[in-house]
């Protein structure tokens, strides 16, 4: 299955293209040999025209996108079409030799038709055939949603699980592919006091065990993962952000940092001359990078601000939901107060103060707030992707397989009649984000269910998806 998409996506030749080609040579459906120069009887060329990509049949879920790319000679003109309305946007005129990103927007197979005209007459390249495959989200099936086991810490029974992450070493009670929970309740039930992490076997049926308590974990909210198995905590309430060890140990490396009450968390492994780095969103709309050398510290840069925020625990409205797809160097942020999701493509390159968000926050106190616009040095790298209904105070998100995201609404001031607890899929790619039918992954009827949400594969490929249901103290897990 192919993820790369158009976000981030550079500029393609012909000689190195979204799907392996080359427009040297004989080419799928082109017009090959047939006129390099006039014969004679001194008749101009026929033109030739050939797609350099895709140079197989893909096969992609809807919500992802194709990269076509083309080489015509002898044309003054040419003109593109698709052999179904799913297509997408490759219509109209186009350029004698390009590329073109089109997004299909619905399932089925569909090929591109590019036809070119010269003085010699007009001639036709057709593409292979894509499939597009119904959106992961609506492959996935709520009948099979089941229970793992039970968050409640058990030695305290603080409750109310909202950061959730899989580990990645095996060390101290943990093993690796564990789910790893935090509470935000104490055993008395109040919100933000939270100081335990516990962690279970991904299996249903499984009992939770401690791995950490402490007071810097205080309100811990979201996790991170790091290679060797440490984990990394946003704590609300203790407003740090702790470093916990496999062991148990939780040490405050980043206590010089100036956070502001940290909401969302997300990890960064190292990639070419970008060191690893750790992201962490702030109530206070903000957006800090914290660079890596193993776990030291070696620099702190606040990247974005200007969030709209407000509100406290049970009812806060802040950037969160942090999320990161390698492959493209993008960093999605779930803005609550707007109900929107925006994409920060090549995030490692956005510098201090590189995006200042305009969020238009008068209505703070009463969500939403329009629809953030962006300025600053990287105001470019900002882009909302998704917007409005149906998000609904969104909180939580996770990168799909194929680079969509799953998104989660907290459901906060939800009004008579909204269906609660809804997962909705969000493509980068797919004109307004939104893909196929949201998903209800708590249908109690009491909103507010879901916080944390992973994303894995199994050993076949298929799509798992691990959440938390606040409803039930649970982590529940949806397969095909």
């Amino acid at each position: 299955m192919c993820r790369r998409h158009s976000i981030g996506l550079k500029a393609l030749s012909c000689a190195s293209v979204f799907i392996l080609a080359s427009c040297g040579g004989s080419g799928y459906g082109g017009s090959n040999g047939m006129g390099g120069g006039y014969g004679g009887g001194g008749n101009p060329p026929m033109p030739t025209v050939m797609f350099c990509s895709p140079a197989q049949a893909p096969t992609i879920h809807l919500g992802q996108a194709v990269k076509l790319a083309w080489t015509s000679s002898n044309a003054t003109s040419c003109s593109a079409s698709a052999s179904s309305n799913i297509g997408g946007a490759f219509s109209g005129s186009q350029s004698a030799n390009g590329s073109l990103t089109v997004a299909p927007v619905g399932a089925g197979t569909v090929t591109y038709t590019l036809s070119c005209t010269g003085a010699g007459g007009t001639m036709s390249a057709t593409s292979p055939a894509v499939t597009v495959l119904p959106s992961i989200l609506s492959m996935l099936s709520p009948s099979k949603i089941t229970t793992i086991g039970s968050t409640v810490d058990p030695t305290t029974n603080e409750n109310n699980p909202y950061g959730l992450a899989i580990a990645t070493a095996t060390g101290g009670p943990i093993t690796a592919g564990d789910l790893i929970v935090c509470n935000f309740n104490d055993s008395a039930g109040t919100e933000g006091m939270g100081t335990t992490i516990v962690g279970l076997h991904p299996s249903p049926g499984a009992a939770p065990y401690r791995i950490a308590q402490s007071p810097s974990l205080q309100g811990c909210n979201a996790l991170a993962v790091l290679p060797d198995g440490s984990i990394a905590a946003a704590a609300w309430q203790a407003n740090q952000n702790p470093l916990v060890a496999p062991s148990g140990t939780v040490g405050t490396p980043f206590s010089a940092d100036t956070f502001a009450n940290p909401w969302g968390e997300a990890y960064v492994a190292a990639s070419g001359q970008n060191p690893a780095a750790l992201y962490v969103s702030n109530s206070d709309g903000s957006i800090d990078r914290i660079t890596l050398n193993g776990d030291a510290q070696t620099g702190f840069t606040q990247i974005v601000s200007g969030f709209c925020h407000s509100g406290a625990p049970g009812g806060i409205y802040a950037p969160a939901g942090l999320t990161y797809d390698s492959s493209v160097d993008t960093l999605y942020v779930v803005d609550t107060s707007s109900f929107s999701v925006v994409a920060l493509t090549n995030v490692s390159g956005i510098g201090s103060a590189g995006v200042t968000v305009t969020g238009q926050c008068t209505s703070t106190a009463s969500p939403p707030t329009p629809m953030p616009t962006f300025s600053g040095p990287s105001a470019a790298s900002a882009t909302v992707i998704a917007h409005g209904a149906p998000l609904f105070a969104p909180l939580s998100a996770a990168l799909l397989a194929d680079g969509d995201l799953i998104v989660e609404n907290s459901d906060v001031g939800i009004p008579s009649g909204q269906m609660p607890n809804l997962a909705v899929e969000v493509s980068p790619v797919l004109p307004g984000g939104f893909v196929g039918q949201p998903v209800q992954l708590d249908t109690s009827g009491t909103s507010g269910a879901l916080f944390g949400i992973v994303a894995t594969v199994d050993s076949q490929k298929n799509q798992i998806i691990y959440f938390n249901d606040d409803n039930t103290n649970s982590v529940m897990v949806m397969t095909e």
